[in-house]
């Protein structure tokens, strides 16, 4: 079972410029061939496609990112965080691998990301999976503009955030929440600067940046792998998104909240494989 210290310890390094801050992304790199791009997304990290990578990675390269203010990238609270410029951080690490053409998978914000990202450059994205992302004005959701109150970092140090997190998770997932995901999810946070970098991505959320999007400009084929009980982002929004983009395929996976990938991790490895892979 890979834990969070075996997964930081095969992270990579690139800079990236971002609004004009020189910025440090944290990415797992592994495999070869067509390059396949995972994007997580608020409050989680890279971790959270620990167990869906490997099969794909026997077939093709993937390359799995930190956002902006997550995990082991860049937490200085001097840069903006939104999924706008996550997208140019996104844009800026497909330049400085080389990728070039990319599949992208995104998951909540990170889906917001892909999302932009693949209506903005069509023709560099092949594929495209959305699992329980945000989307049209989906979000933000209360939990997630409840930490970003002004004030929040300072009522509550890295011993509550990791209290408020752990209720989150074991509110919101299928199951009991398994302590190897837990540490993995709560660890970056678990500091006064990890604190302050959590409330600035909540502030962070605007849905803006996904209601200027015209889903009708993706070219991609895309894979709509969705945790059919998720309250955070319902799959009517699933719905919607299969009714505008032209190429789509559906897929709702029963017993699966927002944390699609944790509840039937089985499932959902060989779903995303079979689309990526064939």
């Amino acid at each position: 079972m890979t834990t969070y210290a075996d997964w930081e310890s095969q992270q990579d390094h690139a800079a990236v410029t971002v609004d004009g801050h020189t910025l440090d992304v944290a990415y797992y790199d592994a495999g070869t061939g067509d390059p396949v791009v995972f994007v997580h997304g608020i409050p989680t990290n890279s971790f959270l496609w620990r167990d869906v990578v490997e099969p794909i990675a026997k077939h093709r390269r993937v390359v799995v990112p930190d956002m902006l203010g997550y995990g082991n990238s860049s937490l200085a609270d001097t840069f903006d965080r939104s999924i706008r410029a996550q997208e140019r951080m996104l844009e800026e690490l497909v330049s400085t691998l080389d990728l070039g053409t990319v599949s992208l998978v995104g998951h909540d914000l990170g889906g917001g990301v892909a999302l932009r990202y693949a209506s903005h450059t069509p023709e560099l994205v092949d594929q495209l999976v959305l699992s329980n992302a945000v989307a049209y004005d989906s979000w933000p959701v209360e939990t997630i503009t409840e930490l970003g109150l002004p004030g929040h970092a300072e009522q509550n140090d890295a011993e509550d955030i990791q209290r408020l997190l752990e209720k989150m998770f074991g509110n919101t997932l299928a199951d009991d929440p398994d302590e190897t995901f837990l540490e993995g999810m709560t660890a970056p946070w678990a500091s006064e600067a990890g604190v302050t970098a959590l409330v600035r991505a909540a502030v962070a959320t605007n849905t803006n940046h996904t209601t200027e999007i015209d889903p009708e400009t993706i070219a991609a084929e895309t894979l709509l792998l969705w945790g059919a009980d998720d309250e955070f982002q319902p799959i009517e929004y699933a719905e919607r998104l299969d009714d505008d983009i032209a190429d789509t395929t559906l897929t709702g996976l029963e017993g699966a909240t927002h944390w699609v990938m944790e509840d039937r991790p089985e499932r959902y490895r060989d779903e995303l494989t079979d689309f990526l892979v064939g």
